[in-house]
Parts: C-alpha cells; sequence; structure tokens
C-alpha cells in the first residue's frame, strides 16, 4: 500500500546473537549511518509486532515471523523513544507532524545467520560487540537501546 506520508510510529529492532554481537546496516540515503533495522508501520492498524517482522524481513531477509524458529528470540522490550524527525527526512511526514515514536524490540539469532539486504535501503552490514555497535550508531536511540541489550538480551 503506497502512502502520501510515513506514519510517524515506528520500530527499532536491535538484532543479536547470544554471545551479544550486533547486527548493524549502513543506510543507501546516507552515508556512514549505520543503524540497527528500523521502520515505520505501513497501516495505522498494523501491530508493532508486525510491523517489527516486515521491516526485519524486507531489510535483512531474516524471517521471524509467526511459525519461524526465530519468532520466538523476537522480543518486544517495553521502550518508547519520542523524537524529532531529522530535518533531512521530514518531507516523508504529513505537514506539521515533526515527531517520531519509536518502539523498540530485540531479535536473538544464532551466530551466523545469513543477512541478505535490500540495496534500495543499505548498503553494508558488520555484526560488531554491542558496546562497539552502540559506538558505530549514527543515532543516540539506537545507541542507548544496543546498551540496554545486557538487560534484555540473553
Amino acid at each position: 500500500m503506497d502512502r502520501a506520508f510515513k506514519i510517524p510510529e515506528s520500530v527499532l529492532v536491535v538484532i543479536h546473537t547470544p554471545a551479544r554481537s550486533v547486527l548493524l546496516i549502513n543506510r543507501a540515503d546516507a552515508a556512514n549511518y549505520w543503524q540497527s533495522v528500523t521502520g515505520s508501520k505501513d497501516e495505522l492498524g498494523e501491530s508493532l509486532r508486525e510491523t517489527a517482522v516486515r521491516e526485519v524481513f524486507e531489510e535483512t531477509g531474516i524471517n521471524c515471523g509467526p511459525g519461524t524458529v526465530l519468532h520466538s528470540g523476537l522480543k518486544d522490550w517495553g521502550l518508547e523513544n519520542v523524537y524529532d524527525i531529522y530535518p533531512r527526512w521530514q518531507h516523508r511526514y504529513a505537514p506539521g507532524v515533526t515527531r517520531n515514536t519509536e518502539h523498540v524490540f530485540g531479535l536473538c539469532v544464532p551466530e551466523g545467520t545469513p543477512v541478505t539486504l535490500n540495496p534500495r535501503e543499505h548498503t553494508a552490514y558488520k555484526w560488531l560487540p554491542w558496546r562497539e555497535a552502540a559506538d558505530a550508531c549514527f543515532s543516540p536511540s539506537n545507541a542507548e537501546a544496543i546498551l540496554m541489550l545486557p538487560q534484555f538480551g540473553p
């Protein structure tokens, strides 16, 4: 479904291994903008969990939907970040919308889980130890979420 404007409610999914290696992906539209999986709801009725499953698959090729082995590894961390939308992406939202609400999830995957990027969205990926991953993120809320991994992860 094509929307004229993005819905200002999104998910952030910290994908990690049991050893706390964290997957970061580099945005195609912003060089050296390393981040976890993020994305907005496609429609108002889409649940946050559905958004997380869809975005993880679209951006990494990792399927964590219902009925998959990885589905039980997708956890809602119960955290919410409200932040100002970066000016460079403001045009994607309706006039007057300046803030986004982001809901944080974690996804634990086995070491060696294959990653297939969508080249329209991301140009590269890397697995880093969690503290290094937090340091590499351009987004402060993403870095903070990664630093909470020991509290929420295995």
